[in-house]
């Protein structure tokens, strides 16, 4: 049983993410990127109401932009994906999920310490440069499901 459903497709467009987001993070760090992204496409509760598909998540707009700053600059997104990050993409898509990435829906690399909260959200934790923020206690169930 996978996390969220997918195609070949897909699997590139998180592999790409993931590489373009956090390429300097090594594996892990981009395995917890990807994570974030599958687990936008799974719950539905706060921005995430309406993304049910990894395409949906990765170019989703809000406010105006696209919701990941690698789609709106470019940068490594547009490259093609490379196959040590589709077998990344695959894990999680089918299972990966880890601290403190599993229950999150936002990260981002601040010039400085991460802040204890994101939009309202607490921090979970961080990776090397990425903060990540899970949702408020009460305000997404989904987040918390398998």
């Amino acid at each position: 049983m996978t996390r969220v459903k997918y195609r070949d497709s897909d699997i590139d467009l998180i592999a790409r993410m993931m590489r373009a987001e956090a390429v300097g993070e090594g594996r892990l760090g981009m395995l917890m990127v990807g994570n974030v992204v599958v687990n936008r496409a799974v719950v539905d509760c706060l921005d995430f109401k309406d993304v049910r598909t990894i395409r949906d998540v990765i170019f989703q707009v809000q406010g105006g932009n696209y919701s990941f700053e690698a789609v709106q600059k470019g940068s490594l997104f547009y490259n093609p994906a490379r196959d040590v990050e589709r077998r990344l993409a695959r894990q999680v898509v089918r299972y990966w999920r880890q601290h403190p990435s599993k229950y999150a829906l936002w990260y981002f690399n601040p010039y400085g310490p991460c802040p204890p909260t994101w939009y309202d959200q607490p921090f979970a934790g961080q990776y090397k440069q990425h903060c990540y923020y899970e949702p408020q206690a009460n305000t997404c169930e989904s987040a918390y499901r398998y």
